[in-house]
């Protein structure tokens, strides 16, 4: 009886260990598989409702150049680069330069008090439950793609940026379409 225990336990033991093995696997080939779109890609459509109560569609802007921000205001690096962003904003506007500020708060009084403080007029899309933020691989704030009029994303940037940056990587865009 106790040998057949030992080769019980040792049966049990290699199911465990296939299990586990094969559990670790699958998560990684599932991670390894999941596509976000990347320097180079189209850009994945979406769909977000914004603070001024209306529907913004990425596809709603094609032909056109497009700065789509991830940012929340718990983030210090996107307050600061905020200013910076609105300047650009300004400039660029009146040639067709989409700006979509994607925020990732989950209070919209939050934002709409944010944008007030610091006398911001972009446009701010809603997404609170990170369905975007997730769709485009978003781990670091801020994060901003620029996209071309071709619709593929030319420029992924994470981390603050100066207004030099902005105005440099959006008149590249412009020039090309």
């Amino acid at each position: 009886m106790g040998r057949n225990k030992k080769w019980v336990q040792i049966g049990i033991f290699a199911i465990v260990l296939i299990i586990g093995v094969f559990t670790i696997i699958t998560n990684l080939s599932a991670s390894a598989s999941k596509k976000y779109p990347q320097q180079g890609e189209k850009a994945t459509n979406f769909s977000l409702v914004g603070l001024d109560g209306q529907t913004h569609e990425l596809s709603d802007y094609k032909g056109k150049v497009v700065l789509v921000n991830f940012w929340g205001t718990f983030c210090p690096p996107c307050k600061e680069e905020m200013p910076d962003l609105q300047k650009q904003y300004d400039k660029w506007k009146s040639q067709g330069v989409v700006f979509l500020e994607v925020n990732v708060d989950k209070n919209k009084v939050t934002v709409q008090g944010f944008m007030e403080q610091y006398k911001l007029n972009m446009p701010v899309l809603l997404d609170a439950n990170e369905v975007v933020r997730k769709l485009y691989g978003v781990m670091d704030y801020p994060t901003t793609f620029f996209i071309g009029a071709d619709g593929k994303i030319a420029v992924k940037k994470i981390g603050q940026m100066e207004e030099s940056f902005i105005d440099e990587t959006i008149s590249s865009l412009v020039s090309k379409s």
